[in-house]
C-alpha cells in the first residue's frame, strides 16, 4: 500500500489527493484569519501555482505531501511535509521540512499534524525535522512570534499568537529567529548613511551602484542568481537555488519591481552585490479578497498608487567583498530613493539573528526590530 495512504488513515487527518481537498487546503487560511485585521489574503491563483509541481520548479528537486486535519467534519488545520533534496545535498544532511502550517487553537489537532509529517519524512530516511518553509528558502518562511499587531510586508508570513507554544509542545524547539526591522522617514539617520557611503567608497575603490536593467532582465536574473548562491553559501538554512527557480521568481516579481529600489553593485564593472527592495504590495492585497476578478484587478491598479512603504526582500554580497559595508550602501540606496518619493517607511528583512553586522547597520541608521519569525528543529527518532 502507498505510504501516503497509510498515513491518511490516521484518525482526523487526510492526505490531500483530490482537487477538492487541495481547494480546502488553499482556502483554510481565508476562514482561519477572517477576523484578523492585519492578515493579508494572498492571491489564490498564486497559491495554486505555488503548490503545483508542474508550475513551481522548486519541486524538480523536492517532494511534498499535503495534509488536512478535520474536527467534526470541518477543516481544523493543515500542514505540508517537504523532502528538499537540494538542501540535503548542499548541507550533507538528511533533514525534512514542514511548511504551510495553520491550525485552530487545538493541541490535539496540532500533535496529529506534526505526527503525520514526522512519519512521512521518516519513511524517506529523514533524521531531522526543520521548518517552516513554504515550501523553499525564497518563499515565506518562519512562524511569527512577535509583532502581531503589524501587517506583514509583501512576501512575509503572518501567524496566530498561539502557534509558537503549540509547536513547541509537539517537541520542536527554536532553531533560529529571523528579524524584520522598520526604518521610518521621521527618524532615519541620513547623516550616518552618508558617512557609511564615504567609508565604503574609500574601502572599495571603483565601486558603483546601478539600477537593475529591466530591458535586459534575463541577464540581470542570472547575475543576481550567481551572486546570491555565492553570498549565501555559508548562511544558516541555505541550499543552492537553481537558475530555473530564480527565473521563475523573477517573472513573478518583474511586474512589481521598481528600479528605484533594485540595484547591483559593481567594482570596476564586475557585479559583486545586489539588493532587491519591493514596493509593499500587501497594502494593496489587503484590500482584495485573494482574487483578481471581477473587482480585484481594478483595486490593484487603483491602490498601488497609494503604496507608501518598501521591503528589502533579497540581498547578497559575494564573500570577497563581505565586511566592507556594501550591504549598508545598497540598503541606503533603496531607503533614500523610497523616502525621496514620499514613502513613510521601509522594512528591512528578514535578517538572521546571527547576522550581527547588518543588524548593527540597520540600528545605526534608526531602524528598530518590529517583527520576529521563528524556525524550529527536532531530531526524528
Amino acid at each position: 500500500m502507498d505510504s501516503n495512504s497509510d498515513l491518511s488513515n490516521l484518525k482526523g487527518v487526510a492526505f490531500v489527493s483530490t482537487e477538492e481537498e487541495r481547494r480546502q487546503f488553499i482556502d483554510f487560511p481565508y476562514r482561519h484569519y477572517a477576523d484578523d485585521p492585519v492578515w493579508v489574503p494572498p492571491l489564490k491563483i498564486q497559491q495554486k501555482d505555488l503548490l503545483n509541481p508542474k508550475k513551481n520548479p522548486f519541486f524538480k528537486d523536492a517532494e511534498m505531501a499535503l495534509f488536512l486535519a478535520y474536527d467534526n467534519g470541518k477543516v481544523a488545520g493543515r500542514i505540508a511535509a517537504i523532502h528538499n533534496h537540494a538542501y540535503n545535498r548542499h548541507n550533507n544532511d538528511t533533514a525534512g521540512f514542514f511548511g504551510f502550517f495553520e491550525c485552530n487553537e487545538n493541541q490535539f489537532v496540532t500533535d496529529l499534524l506534526f505526527r503525520v509529517v514526522r512519519d512521512w519524512l521518516k519513511l524517506r530516511g529523514c533524521t531531522k525535522l526543520l521548518g517552516p518553509m513554504n515550501p523553499g528558502l525564497l518563499d515565506e518562511i518562519g512562524i511569527q512570534v512577535e509583532g502581531f499587531e503589524h501587517r506583514p510586508a509583501v512576501m512575509m508570513p503572518h501567524s496566530k499568537p498561539y502557534y509558537d507554544e503549540m509547536i513547541q509542545k509537539t517537541g520542536l524547539k527554536k532553531e533560529m529567529d529571523l528579524f524584520a526591522y522598520r526604518v521610518l522617514s521621521s527618524t532615519v539617520r541620513f547623516d550616518r548613511m552618508d558617512r557609511a557611503l564615504e567609508i565604503v567608497k574609500k574601502r572599495t575603490p571603483g565601486i558603483e551602484v546601478r539600477k537593475v536593467n529591466l530591458r535586459n532582465f534575463d541577464e540581470e536574473v542570472r547575475i543576481i542568481h550567481d551572486i546570491f548562491n555565492r553570498a549565501w553559501a555559508k548562511n544558516w538554512g541555505f541550499y543552492e537555488i537553481s537558475l530555473e527557480t530564480f527565473i521563475h521568481l523573477g517573472k513573478e516579481l518583474k511586474m512589481i519591481i521598481d528600479t528605484d529600489y533594485a540595484h547591483v553593485a559593481e567594482v570596476n564593472g564586475e557585479p559583486v552585490a545586489f539588493s532587491i527592495a519591493l514596493p509593499d504590495y500587501n497594502q494593496v492585497f489587503a484590500k482584495m479578497d485573494g482574487t483578481l476578478f471581477p473587482t480585484g484587478l481594478i483595486k490593484l491598479l487603483w491602490h498601488r498608487r497609494k503604496i507608501n512603504s518598501i521591503r528589502t526582500a533579497l540581498m547578497g554580497v559575494i564573500p570577497e567583498y563581505q565586511g566592507r559595508g556594501i550591504d549598508a550602501l545598497l540598503t541606503r540606496e533603496s531607503i533614500v530613493n523610497g523616502l525621496g518619493r514620499g514613502f513613510v517607511s521601509a522594512e528591512v528583512g528578514w535578517l538572521l539573528e546571527t547576522n550581527t553586522g547588518i543588524l548593527r547597520v540597520v540600528e545605526r541608521i534608526g531602524g528598530y526590530k518590529e517583527k520576529t519569525y521563528r524556525m524550529y528543529g527536532q531530531p526524528l527518532v
